[in-house]
């Protein structure tokens, strides 16, 4: 991704998944709204009616809209599966309460004294209903569809990390790679959706009487249009979809790479790695973008593909420091090299399934590991400073970094603060530059590519040979970061693409070059 590219420039270049991620943000929005609009409208009413029900139903409604969306997202994936079903069933419940709250506050806003008249005049309480109440408590409830439509613009974004679709691919991949133009690309198309939707409805929510009824008529058929907008884009001739990271999306050594060094043409979507191994396993994707060492690859019955063209480099695993740290703790690249060859591909392996799969504790898997190799010794309750350890948001950050914790807690008089879960790679790299943290565990071939971008030509120099790539990144990373590479821990976690072992049998797909020559045929 060139980083001098104007955020225009960048848009115009993918404005094609731009306008069908726009097109996906919009009906992900006006279905989850319609659905909201079926529930909360007959409940308002329902709770108009019976007062004594308002108090426990706005109060479920308002609940629901205080888990935190990525919590709610969550809740839905062992029950939905991901995709669709779970980012609707997520966004209604969000727009539920202003919807409910402002039916039940627009009816019995109603002046008794009117419909006291229509009662008088014969009306039942149907018509009292659909002729009185509703046509004059219907700004006010237009105003909670207005609020509900708007935030279900932003929760939208969210949907991305299920593999729903929308603006927030461009967002989280954006944050990722600290790639701002990606970010804006997705987060300014979501604000003016937001704006616009707002200020129809405003339009509506102040027509006079007569123009509202018939607004009221239009107003079903238009969200439903809307709605529909979500499909348009899943016209794609594809046979088989692949799920990404959100920064696997926009790597060199990642999406980019296949598309420019193997001509990969295939459908993707952006998901979380938290969740991409299960949604292989159960078929509703047919390719991921996994890791080597990752214990879900065995326990999901998965393969990796090779790659024949050779673009993931060595990933060795070491830490990385920065040297004013170092001579903060003098004793702290000692203890860290402990870890140094102690850990092989296999091994890495097997402590990811414990985590990944059999879900014991990072805490747990690290200190079995440390004592099963005479390394684990009891904590000296340190006061020597505080040594601050980050990790990215995989579960092999997570163990590495408790190693690290409890080597530096039993082995030096320092104490240790740890920052776990920081997302991408660039994101770990701002914070150990910006010494917010004083290291991390990284691999050679993400600083190779993701941190140092060299040139081409250096690339192809190294080969991907893995101590020509570690000495480059070390020699680099000093000169230009004042950052320490030290030891390697002794195993390759390469970037790899993955598919159900049985599948790729039936298609005759063993390498990455295969998979694009079944594309072509099919």
């Amino acid at each position: 991704m060139n980083e001098q590219q104007t955020l225009w420039g960048f848009m115009a270049q993918q404005s094609d998944k731009l306008l069908t991620q726009t097109l996906q943000h919009i009906g992900l929005t006006f279905i989850s709204l319609i659905i909201a609009v079926l529930v909360g409208l007959p409940l308002g009413i329902l709770i108009a009616r019976k007062k004594n029900l308002s108090g426990s139903v706005l109060g479920i409604a308002g609940i629901l809209q205080t888990i935190p969306s990525i919590a709610l997202l969550g809740f839905m994936i062992p029950l939905l599966g991901i995709g669709v079903k779970p980012a609707i069933v997520a966004l209604l419940l969000y727009a539920l309460l202003p919807i409910i709250r402002n039916t039940y506050t627009g009816i019995t806003g109603v002046d008794a004294a009117v419909k006291e008249a229509a009662i008088a005049m014969g009306m039942s309480k149907w018509q009292v209903l659909f002729k009185v109440e509703l046509p004059l408590a219907m700004p006010v409830i237009l105003a909670g569809i207005r609020t509900a439509t708007v935030i279900n613009v932003g929760v939208a974004t969210l949907a991305s990390y299920i593999a729903a679709g929308g603006l927030g691919e461009f967002i989280f991949g954006g944050i990722s790679l600290n790639n701002t133009n990606m970010i804006l690309a997705g987060a300014i198309p979501a604000a003016l959706l937001a704006i616009l939707f707002d200020f129809l409805l405003s339009l509506l929510q102040h027509l006079n009487l007569k123009k509202l009824k018939r607004a009221a008529i239009v107003l079903p058929v238009l969200l439903l249009v809307m709605a529909s907008f979500y499909f348009i884009p899943s016209a794609y001739g594809d046979k088989l979809t692949a799920g990404f990271t959100p920064e696997f999306m926009g790597r060199q050594d990642g999406n980019l790479g296949l598309q420019s060094k193997y001509g990969l043409k295939i459908h993707t979507i952006v998901i979380s790695d938290a969740i991409m191994y299960k949604a292989a396993f159960e078929k509703e994707l047919d390719v991921i973008s996994g890791y080597s060492t990752d214990g879900r690859l065995k326990a999901y019955g998965l393969v990796v593909l090779d790659d024949d063209k050779k673009i993931f480099p060595p990933y060795y695993a070491a830490p990385i420091v920065r040297e004013d740290a170092l001579k903060k703790f003098p004793d702290l690249e000692k203890t860290l090299n402990m870890l140094s060859g102690k850990i092989n591909d296999s091994l890495m392996t097997d402590l990811n399934y414990r985590t990944d799969y059999l879900h014991q504790s990072p805490e747990r898997v690290a200190k079995d590991f440390l004592i099963a190799h005479n390394l684990w010794q009891p904590q000296r309750g340190g006061n020597g400073g505080i040594v601050r350890i980050g990790s990215k948001i995989f579960g092999e950050q997570y163990i590495l970094a408790s190693m690290y914790t409890m080597l530096i807690k039993g082995y030096t008089n320092y104490d240790v603060a740890t920052k776990t879960g920081l997302g991408g790679t660039k994101i770990c790299f701002d914070a150990l530059t910006n010494n917010q943290i004083d290291l991390y565990p990284e691999y050679t071939g993400t600083g190779l590519l993701a941190i140092l971008h060299p040139p081409q030509k250096t690339i192809d120099v190294l080969a991907g040979d893995r101590d020509k790539t570690y000495i480059y990144v070390k020699n680099e990373f000093e000169k230009q970061y004042q950052i320490k590479w030290l030891q390697p821990i002794g195993f390759n976690n390469a970037y790899a693409l993955m598919m159900r072992k049985k599948q790729a049998d039936e298609l005759g797909v063993k390498t990455i070059s295969d998979l694009k020559e079944y594309l072509e045929r099919n």
